[in-house]
């Protein structure tokens, strides 16, 4: 039984604006990056009536059995994508859930693609939209790891090289809830990134932006206010901003001697929270 390792890696969203609303979901446009914090995929063929899986590591609790992984393999199943093939998958959880950091639209965006590439399931960029959809709305920003902008007209667009930072990525004790914060939406804002381009990359530019859930969140959890205002007042970084719907904080540096003292002093003050330093990939 040959078994394949991928890495899936956590999502950032360096500005996130709420521009509408469909009949079922919110539209947005954001600034995405990955960080090299990620999820260990072990992927292998199995004789056997059914998939296998499994999740392991540190944030492996509380994980449904309808997660993303499953609604991916039943979604495949059903369209007959894998011709009656089972897969065992297991997950080493290194990426915390309901953190923003899009850990399990990652994991199926990943599992999809790597379907495609070994020509185990072939379909269009069509139907792998739709299929992604189907999953989760963020999902189908996982199928290339790399930076992107996606406008509100729902295109995305990527950038090779933009510049690189160092990360502190912060978590408290609780998670935010993707449709609650989404629920209390009442201000749209308007379109900004209808024309992407690499500029939008540079720290001067992202430092002006905003993640428009952020004041939902604050209001909510003074947790993640105080957090925020801790990392902007002693560590001195380009910006700090929530990633997602939160409940994930993230600090950007330019420099790793600056990311590391700013984890030393965060780890003295917040002993109790989750707290890594990472990099964009």
């Amino acid at each position: 039984m040959t078994q394949t390792k991928i890495k899936s890696y956590a999502k950032l969203n360096l500005v996130l604006n709420v521009t509408g609303k469909s009949s079922t979901l919110h539209k947005i446009e954001t600034i995405v990056t990955f960080a090299s914090l990620h999820d260990e995929v072990f992927i292998s063929k199995i004789k056997s009536k059914s998939h296998n899986i499994l999740f392991c590591g540190r944030f492996s609790k509380n994980i449904g059995k309808n997660n993303s992984v499953s609604k991916l393999l039943k979604i495949l199943d059903k369209k007959k994508l894998l011709k009656d093939k089972k897969f065992k998958i297991k997950i080493n959880k290194k990426i915390p859930n309901k953190a923003g950091l899009g850990g399990g639209s990652m994991n199926a965006a990943n599992i999809l693609n790597y379907f495609v590439k070994k020509n185990i399931i072939k379909a269009d960029k069509y139907e792998l939209l739709k299929i992604s959809r189907l999953i989760g709305s963020d999902v189908i920003l996982g199928f290339n790891s790399t930076n992107s902008i996606l406008n509100s007209n729902n295109e995305i667009k990527y950038f090779n090289n933009c510049k690189k930072f160092h990360l502190l990525i912060v978590k408290p004790e609780f998670g935010c809830s993707t449709k609650e914060i989404y629920s209390k939406v009442k201000r749209i804002d308007k379109p900004r990134l209808n024309n992407p381009n690499k500029r939008m990359f540079n720290p001067n530019y992202l430092k002006k932006m905003t993640n428009s859930l952020e004041p939902i969140a604050f209001s909510k959890y003074s947790k993640l206010k105080a957090i925020k205002f801790f990392l902007e007042k002693f560590s001195d970084p380009v910006f700090v901003r929530m990633t997602g719907s939160g409940s994930a904080m993230v600090a950007y540096f330019m420099s790793k001697q600056r990311c590391d003292y700013a984890k030393k002093q965060f780890n003295k003050k917040y002993k109790n929270y989750w707290c890594i330093a990472s990099k964009t990939i």
